[in-house]
């Protein structure tokens, strides 16, 4: 295919599609003249899983092209690509109080301690989730803080549930997929659904007018 049936296939602009090729996101085509190449079905999936990463998961097309190396990297296993791709998908942190800092570190270590949880130090989920403690206990919001461990729970079961889901796949190369997406586009899901969650649990604890029909 020509590159205007592949943008209209992928649904990405030809010049976004020439960006990626430039950047190494996509392969370029086969060459069938001086301006001219030929797409195939893996140029069909490539833009479409790097437009998810891109325009969905947020990513700068610099994490993006990480990612895709540890997709393509034939010797990477799952549990490497997922560290890349949390480590992708997990911005990075400035300390500016370090006392506070350590305490919330503290209170991080000690979660990962009570839960048994297999986590390096070196992990940025660890730093992630120590700002959002310091930020809290800031903001005065220490009640909030006080239900770390029933976020963990829900949070342990759909770790499970999504890595069982992907162990029954066939083949390497979609598990691996698969755990990239799902670390990718996850953390975009968890906030819509639990958004919905939320309204619900609002209504039917705050809201005394019937629901409109």
């Amino acid at each position: 295919m020509r590159i205007g049936e592949l943008s209209r296939r992928a649904g990405v602009p030809v010049p976004t599609i020439k960006y990626y090729v430039r950047e190494g996101l996509i392969p370029g085509g086969e060459r069938t003249g001086p301006n001219q190449a030929q797409y195939g079905e893996r140029h069909v999936h490539r833009l479409k899983l790097v437009r998810a990463m891109v325009e969905v998961g947020k990513l700068s097309v610099a994490a993006t092209r990480e990612v895709l190396g540890a997709i393509d990297a034939p010797d990477s296993s799952l549990h490497e690509v997922l560290g890349i791709a949390q480590a992708a998908v997990t911005p990075q942190v400035t300390v500016t109080d370090p006392v506070a800092w350590a305490l919330a570190e503290q209170v991080v270590a000690d979660l990962v301690a009570r839960r048994g949880w297999a986590v390096k130090e070196t992990n940025p989920a660890r730093q992630a989730l120590a700002q959002l403690v310091m930020t809290f206990r800031d903001l005065g919001q220490d009640d909030l803080l006080g239900i770390l461990d029933d976020y963990a729970s829900v949070a342990e079961r759909l770790a499970a549930a999504e890595l069982a889901a992907i162990g029954h796949r066939e083949g390497v190369d979609s598990k691996v997929e698969g755990a990239v997406l799902g670390t990718v586009l996850g953390d975009a899901l968890i906030g819509a659904m639990r958004r919905l969650a939320q309204a619900d649990a609002s209504h039917r604890a705050f809201e005394t007018a019937p629901v409109p029909r």
